[in-house]
């Protein structure tokens, strides 16, 4: 059902991939949009090892929801900060595609309580964070990308 990278010697180990979904702070998450158009924007998640699984929040509106609530197929693509060798233009970096199906989540606690890991990887600013919890939680919504597939690679722009 899904493909593997065409590329074999450029794959990345799912345990290389796992760490670059853990330490990348954004990536581009893609939908069936409007009129069958693919639909990608950029969004930061929290990846949670547990449940192998990738948590975004959002507005509760907008072309975003609008897509997850006809089609509940995504994916997400990652990219670390990659790496120029001396002297050189090219970039070296690793990129992760993860796919999978999205689930609501409705649970308030859940929503507040991956909202604060998520800030987390932006700032340890706890009374910040708090404060923004505060303001835009109960705005809030919040998915869960639930993995079903995923292949990573090296990338040399060479």
């Amino acid at each position: 059902m899904f493909r593997e990278v065409a590329r074999k010697k450029q794959a990345l180990p799912r345990e290389e991939c796992l760490q670059i979904l853990t330490d990348a702070r954004r990536g581009v998450l893609s939908v069936l949009g409007d009129n069958g158009y693919p639909y990608g924007m950029p969004l930061n998640h929290w990846y949670c090892p547990e449940e192998d699984r990738l948590y975004f929040h959002s507005g509760k509106l907008g072309h975003k929801m609008d897509a997850l609530a006809r089609c509940d197929r995504a994916s997400y693509c990652v990219l670390d900060d990659g790496v120029r060798e001396e002297g050189g233009w090219a970039l070296i970096f690793r990129s992760v595609v993860a796919f999978g199906r999205v689930r609501m989540i409705t649970d308030q606690a859940t929503i507040l309580d991956i909202s604060r890991r998520l800030s987390l990887k932006f700032t340890q600013d706890l009374d910040y964070i708090e404060e923004e919890i505060r303001r835009s939680g109960p705005r809030t919504a919040m998915f869960a990308l639930e993995i079903e597939h995923m292949t990573g690679k090296l990338v040399h722009e060479k």
